[in-house]
């Protein structure tokens, strides 16, 4: 016999809740984006249609769907549901739902999906805990995180699970969602009369970067605080509704690492305009300046080199200035110098010269030194007379080996100052052959 205010109670706790949860999928048909991995004929659809649904990790970014699915899943494959957070649950906690795990499969033949929020905040110790019920099938492991599972979660129990990677979801996501909750009288807003602008869907679709919640939210805010009906939803409303947009990054994570990785990648593509946008991110999340000027005096070398001999020197004066002066005033130096770098020509021949040549030295036979470029105060050199002095010849270029044996490392490119290098070095390699 059900308690007699059971569903009242129900109806009372769902109006208490979010709109995001509230609108949260009840069936995988109702659930948007991952179809990479989720749509018809794709692996964890036919892993639950051949009931094998096995331990899996979920990796991406908040608000795409983790713990949603999750829940599906245990639906899906007639499991019971349990929850725990890597952030205040520990061993203790886990110990328990495994136990309760083992004696439900025995008992009731009924399998139990584990799902672990932020599980890569559990340390080895706490995960090597799930190994035994994870290998055995005791438990079905469903793990979310932000980071990169190959980095923070360990190998034994990566290889008893499988990885899916969750991408943010699009803006013609967003807007689905933002209208399914605006028209759903049960779970969304419907019992409002709301009119939703077009511009203003654009706008959340864009400025929430794939966050279902928090798109969710700012719609929730915009309507509960309007005042009237029916309810303009224009973009006015949606820009005073959402919050101040936080920018996702993480110095010491994935995040860090892949937009410093964009920001090199487009100054070395020549795109001023996407150098300069990874430039502000980084900026706004607070990276630290001097890696940021630290990595720009890198690449001036490593993809500018010779092709633009001003790229190094410009660099190493935004490091400078950088030190000098600090923020905010220091990201006007930056900027110019990402600008600066991004249209110059580019050439890798000094980066590819130095590895080739250290390759020679690590794995081949190690050249010597010819005799008559060795120090004249070695007792094994041979006379002065021997090694030709450049200043000597009229071109500074003397007629002889500096090698002992035929090597090509500098192959200079056509682009920028090297172009001139490169018909430099014509003149001088054949002067050093003896000839002209």
């Amino acid at each position: 016999m059900q308690p007699l205010f059971s569903e009242q109670e129900r109806r009372n706790r769902r109006q208490a809740e979010p709109l995001a949860a509230r609108m949260r999928p009840q069936t995988l048909d109702e659930f948007i984006g991952q179809e990479h991995f989720l749509g018809e004929g794709k692996l964890l659809r036919r892993l639950l249609a051949a009931d094998r649904l096995g331990s899996v990790i979920f990796h991406g970014p908040p608000g795409t769907g983790k713990t949603t699915l999750a829940h599906l899943l245990a639906y899906s494959s007639r499991s019971t549901f349990r929850q725990l957070s890597a952030v205040s649950d520990g061993v203790k906690q886990l110990r328990e739902i495994l136990t309760e795990a083992a004696d439900r499969l025995s008992v009731r033949q009924q399998k139990t999906l584990l799902f672990i929020d932020e599980i890569h905040r559990f340390n080895k110790a706490q995960q090597d805990v799930l190994l035994p019920d994870v290998e055995n099938g005791i438990v079905i492991l469903a793990g979310a995180t932000t980071e990169n599972p190959y980095f923070t979660i360990n190998n034994a129990l990566l290889s008893r699970s499988r990885i899916f990677q969750f991408e943010p979801l699009t803006q013609e996501h967003i807007k689905t969602l933002l209208r399914r909750a605006a028209a759903d009288k049960d779970r969304g807003l419907g019992q409002f009369a709301i009119h939703l602008h077009e511009d203003a869907l654009d706008f959340l679709a864009e400025i929430c970067d794939g966050d279902a919640r928090r798109a969710l939210s700012a719609l929730e805010i915009g309507v509960l605080s309007c005042g009237s009906s029916p309810v303009e939803f224009t973009r006015g409303l949606a820009s005073e509704s959402v919050q101040k947009k936080a920018v996702a990054y993480d110095r010491d994570g994935d995040s860090h690492y892949d937009t410093i990785s964009a920001l090199i990648k487009s100054i070395r593509g020549s795109d001023p305009d996407a150098a300069v946008y990874w430039l502000a991110k980084m900026l706004v999340a607070g990276e630290d300046i001097r890696f940021l000027a630290r990595r720009l005096v890198i690449l001036a070398s490593e993809d500018i080199g010779n092709a633009n001999p001003q790229a190094l020197p410009l660099a190493v004066a935004a490091a400078t200035a950088c030190e000098m002066v600090g923020l905010p005033e220091c990201q006007l130096n930056l900027a110019q110098t990402v600008i600066y770098l991004a249209c110059a020509p580019k050439s890798n021949s000094a980066t590819e010269a130095i590895y080739a040549a250290k390759k020679d030295v690590q794995e081949g036979g190690l050249i010597p030194v010819p005799r008559h470029l060795r120090d004249t105060h070695d007792p094994s050199s041979t006379q002065k007379t021997e090694y030709q002095y450049a200043h000597n010849f009229a071109d500074g270029i003397a007629a002889q080996d500096y090698l002992g044996v035929e090597k090509e490392y500098y192959k200079p490119t056509d682009r920028g100052f090297e172009a001139e290098l490169a018909r430099r070095l014509a003149f001088i390699k054949e002067r050093l052959k003896g000839n002209g």
